[in-house]
């Protein structure tokens, strides 16, 4: 942060969910804050109860990162939660989102964050596409599926809703219905409330420490529930129009 920053009201908020990531968190933060160096910017990880050394390495960082806060869960509740547990917690208008297994590129993400506040007024999220990923093919060819399907049948303009690098607005976020696994259709429930979305290609890079917490076998399972409650989310909304007050 700027020496004229102000703490309390920062302009971004970056959300990072962790759990297990004692190897890769540490490293992560350092790259946040570099990226947003000379910004005003929180860093707002949210350990979801990890039974590992994660929490005590992020929170050893603080002296050193000033804009680090470390939040944390008594109990696992998954990425989602994590992740709204984070914006709730968040200080600013703007929210990054990024994994924290260190596979997002943290130099990214303050291009998505001006793209976002350059906007109009609905434009509520810019999401990054992973122009090459750095995954396994099996992981790969899993996601293109998932990805396919799930444009087909919710027609939310993304290619890859799975890249955890987001920029959005808070206010847009808390407005949104919240499930397990929402994370994973944000553009679609953004477009829902009647926001506007956009997309940017973005970097991807190996995991080079720590283990996935998803299998693909696990993702399908939960994505066909999801997806069906998604799509019908989508037939109850009813949009009011322009709002107005006298």
């Amino acid at each position: 942060m700027t020496a004229e920053a102000d703490p309390l009201s920062p302009e971004i908020s970056v959300v990072v969910p962790v759990f297990n990531e004692e190897g890769a968190a540490p490293g992560l933060a350092r790259e946040i804050a570099t990226s947003f160096a000379g910004r005003n910017v929180e860093i707002v990880f949210v350990d979801d109860a990890s039974g590992d050394a994660t929490r005590a390495r992020l929170t050893a960082l603080k002296g050193e990162i000033p804009a680090l806060r470390v939040v944390a869960h008594a109990r696992n509740a998954g990425q989602s939660r994590a992740i709204r547990t984070g914006v709730l917690a968040a200080r600013a208008p703007i929210v990054v989102m990024l994994d924290g297994d260190g596979q997002n590129d943290p130099a990214d993400a303050p291009s998505l964050a001006a793209a976002l506040a350059a906007g109009p007024p609905r434009l509520a999220l810019v999401g990054g596409e992973r122009v090459e990923r750095r995954d396994t093919a099996a992981k790969r060819w899993a996601s293109r599926l998932a990805n396919g399907v799930r444009r087909r049948m919710l027609d939310d303009h993304a290619a890859d809703t799975g890249c955890g690098l987001k920029a959005f607005r808070r206010d847009a976020f808390l407005a949104l219905p919240y499930f397990d696994h929402m994370h994973r259709y944000l553009p679609a429930l953004m477009l829902r409330e009647g926001y506007e979305v956009e997309f940017r290609p973005v970097g991807h890079r190996p995991r080079t420490t720590g283990a996935s917490k998803y299998t693909n076998l696990g993702r399908l399972a939960a994505a066909l529930s999801d997806l069906a409650g998604v799509i019908w989310l989508r037939s109850r909304a009813r949009a009011p129009g322009e709002i107005s007050e006298s």
